[in-house]
């Protein structure tokens, strides 16, 4: 292959230069606005002996305006061994056209940014203009294009291309056409036409350099853990004693997660520390270093690949590709610390979580639910060394008390167009482009502020908006976001602190990673759109600090979604509330909540207008099944859905009851469900105060598809039920605590089939309903089987049972955490 170390304009025939890229890329990124089949076509041939020798593929497609074809997309998931995910716009333009590639082995790269989009015409005779930059050229350019990327590819606005999400986007597809017929053309190969639209990057982007803004005055290593880590750190180190490998801490914002990271860390000699944010990274490795001054520590980004040191603190989005995974052995780490590890479930972690292989994996966060909800407890095998709510830690003093303020918004949420996650940026930008809105929240915060205040935002042009109007007022003000150029975040951040700033309007610089002790007033001037962002944002205000008795919160409340739902964050007993109860939470008594009258009104009023649950777990079970590309297991519900799994069985009786109701089941399968519906509620809800009878019901289906109906008995069952409870998990001690089963920790064949007799079998005999039966020693179902129904019967069975033992066993642990 020639080497091109140059720049070079590319007028014509952009293939041929992608083509001789490809034959010897280790990694091929595609990132364009659309994909047509027509482009998918010329390419198919190449990228499949790419990824047949082994390179990483992956494409990343845009949704806007619906040009993307849904043929060129399915053409795409056929070819195994790419990965594809689709950019969700929700109408905001996205219009990007970048192909980069990587040759590891040579250290050497390329990349091609300009005008084409991946079409046939684009490639080959259209009218594009395109910039070749060899690695060699700009090896620092070519790193951050990597690794923003990266950045962009496991964006929450994007999905993974699978046929759930493909048969969604071809549904979405069809309806734009036919609403807007005039686009509706038929694309032939020399015809595609680009569309020149702009695109702005997503307002959370930083350019800067990282700043520390958490300093201590204990000398570098001397600093000990406060009570609260200190607290922490004996749950966590008798968690790792007891042979668990991985595990989450979940404590509120300002109480020193990182701290207690360092300090778990002196037990272990080659660490590395995850995360997201760059600013993030520095300041783990100076918190680190500050316990531990004569480690080394490096970073591990798109500018720095430091690797031999004991401490490497990685951007995830760097680290997590093939060809920087593989610069480490699966078990050069001792340890693994992945910080805001309520984004663990995505991709970007995933893959680094799955290659490595720790003695242990740590997740921190003060917010153990995703962005989106998804629950991230399924990572640590729902294992909770320690947790602590920000409620809690106001009651032991180790966080500023808050006082709360409710301030009436009249605006009508409901006539905004709400995107599956968020507002419709544009009407809810019409709507908050009124000065009798921002005149009203310059006298609540008139009202209400202390000395230093952080403003949120929805919007960078919201948050210039009330920066200016603000500063009209006489008021000391900064717009602070990605594309501020007049302040940096450094510079507003000392001005602020030192009371020559009275406010910062920001919209998402400072939810996670940056601390800012000496805030005393937070102004909410957005709607709630994610119940894990409020909780971070409040946060930024409750941290301790000389001289603030208070944080006082100042919160504007329309009728938007999730407005009623957030004060549920406030309450000190949500969870003992049943029925109709009052909209105002109980907060703790050295903490205030004053809400208006007309806010009181409006958060009853949406209390009773709540989403029918049984809606809101179809949406969240189909959202996962189309992230997954299948349907999912109850396991899997359980362990990466965004509703409780609980409330399946509350709402529907079993699983597959909610499977039957929702139209999810196949006719064979319809049928299975109705023979056998009695049987499938017993397993979902027979009594489980021990594991003992999903135990029993699992040894039976290990057995095998064609003999798990076979009767058993306690004699029979006793070596798995002994080991089962007694090897590699840990947990499952919980069950062998009581004086009955403490005996049995060495295998007594007569004892441990007499536990099994006594109590889940003749139980479950007793408690069934004639669906089982324990009679002269012997366990077994009482009906049949019809063999075309086996096989479904089985998985179903199976998947109930697996589910129980694992929340069961996960639920036991959770309040064993809470307890000690």
């Amino acid at each position: 292959m020639l080497k091109m170390n140059k720049v070079e304009l590319i007028t014509e025939q952009l293939i041929s230069y992608i083509q001789q890229e490809v034959q010897s890329a280790e990694t091929i990124y595609i990132l364009t606005s659309f994909v047509m089949k027509s482009g998918v076509d010329i390419l198919k041939p190449h990228l499949v002996e790419a990824v047949n020798r082994g390179a990483d593929v992956k494409v990343c497609a845009g949704d806007y305006l619906y040009i993307t074809q849904t043929d060129a997309l399915e053409l795409l998931l056929k070819i195994d061994g790419i990965e594809t995910r689709l950019w969700r716009s929700k109408g905001k333009s996205f219009h990007p056209k970048a192909y980069l590639f990587g040759r590891e082995k040579d250290l050497d790269g390329s990349f091609i940014v300009g005008s084409s989009n991946m079409s046939a015409s684009a490639f080959t005779t259209g009218i594009e203009w395109n910039l070749y930059m060899s690695k060699s050229v700009e090896p620092m350019t070519y790193e951050k294009a990597v690794d923003l990327y990266l950045k962009t590819f496991q964006h929450d606005n994007t999905i993974p291309l699978n046929y759930e999400t493909l048969k969604r986007y071809n549904a979405e597809y069809e309806q734009f056409h036919v609403r807007h017929a005039a686009l509706n053309k038929k694309w032939a190969k020399q015809e595609e036409v680009d569309l020149t639209l702009t695109n702005e990057l997503p307002d959370n982007q930083v350019k800067e350099p990282p700043v520390e803004y958490v300093t201590t005055e204990e000398p570098i290593g001397t600093i000990t853990p406060r009570p609260v880590q200190a607290e922490a750190l004996e749950s966590l180190e008798i968690t790792f004693e007891e042979n668990y490998d991985k595990s989450m801490v979940v404590m509120a914002t300002g109480l020193g997660k990182t701290y207690l990271a360092g300090f778990f860390a002196r037990n272990f000699n080659r660490v590395l520390f995850v995360a997201h944010r760059e600013e993030i990274l520095y300041q783990a490795k100076r918190s680190f270093l500050h316990i531990m001054p004569d480690k080394t520590a490096g970073i591990y980004n798109a500018k720095s690949k430091d690797t031999d040191c004991d401490f490497v603190f990685a951007s995830v989005f760097t680290i997590g590709t093939d060809h920087n995974l593989k610069k480490f052995g699966p078990e050069h780490f001792d340890l693994i610390v992945v910080d805001e590890f309520h984004h663990a479930a995505s991709n970007s972690y995933q893959r680094v979580i799955d290659y490595f292989d720790p003695k242990f994996l740590l997740g921190i966060t003060a917010t153990p639910d995703r962005m989106d909800n998804k629950d991230v407890y399924g990572i640590c095998d729902g294992n909770v060394a320690y947790q602590l709510h920000f409620i809690e830690a106001i009651e032991k003093d180790w966080l500023t008390p808050f006082k709360y303020y409710g301030v009436y918004d009249d605006t009508d949420y409901s006539a905004i167009t709400w995107l599956g996650n968020k507002y419709d940026q544009e009407e809810l930008l019409i709507a908050q482009f009124r000065d009798d809105l921002a005149q009203r929240m310059l006298e609540a915060w008139c009202k209400h502020r202390q000395t230093r205040t952080l403003g949120f935002c929805s919007s960078i042009r919201q948050a210039n908006f009330l920066s200016n109007y603000f500063k009209k007022q006489g008021y000391r003000t900064i717009s602070l976001h990605s594309k501020t150029i007049e302040m940096s975040r450094e510079e507003a951040i000392h001005k602020l602190t030192n009371k020559q700033l009275d406010i910062i309007f920001t919209v998402d610089l400072f939810n996670e990673g940056v601390d800012i002790p000496s805030i005393d007033t937070l102004l909410f001037a957005r709607p709630t759109e994610s119940l894990t962002v409020f909780t971070q944002q409040v946060g930024r205000g409750l941290r301790l600090h000389e001289g603030k008795k208070y944080c006082h919160i100042i919160d504007l409340i329309g009728n938007y979604r999730n407005a009623d739902i957030k004060m549920s964050l406030f309450d000190t007993q949500p969870e003992k509330k049943k029925g109709k109860v009052s909209s105002v939470p109980q907060v703790p008594a050295n903490c205030d909540i004053d809400l208006d009258l007309q806010v009181i009104n409006l958060l009853d009023e949406l209390q009773e207008k709540r989403q029918p649950r049984k809606e809101k777990l179809l949406g969240a079970y189909l959202d996962l099944k189309e992230e997954l590309g299948r349907r999912p297991t109850y396991l899997e519900l359980h362990l990466y859905g965004n509703a409780n799994s609980r409330e399946y069985k509350q709402e529907f009786k079993s699983y597959t009851g909610f499977l039957k109701w929702a139209n999810e089941l196949y006719e064979q399968e319809a049928t299975v469900y109705t023979r056998y519906e009695n049987w499938l509620k017993e397993v979902e809800s027979t009594g489980m105060a021990k594991s003992y009878k999903m135990i029993v019901l699992l040894y039976m289906l290990n057995q095998g598809i064609d003999q798990w109906t076979n009767p058993v008995t306690p004699n029979e069952v006793a070596p798995f039920f002994h080991q089962y409870l007694t090897e590699k998990d840990f947990r499952k001690k919980i069950d062998f605590s009581d004086k009955n089963s403490q005996r049995m920790w060495e295998y007594d064949q007569n004892k441990v089939s007499k536990l099994i007799s006594d109590m889940p079998m003749s139980k479950w005999a007793g408690s069934s309903k004639g669906l089982v039966s324990f009679i002269e020693g012997t366990f077994k179902l009482e009906f049949d089987v019809l063999q075309e129904d086996n096989q479904v019967l089985y998985e179903w069975t199976k998947q109930i049972c697996e589910y129980r033992l694992h929340e069961h066993f996960e639920r036991k642990t959770y309040n064993q955490s809470v307890n000690r």
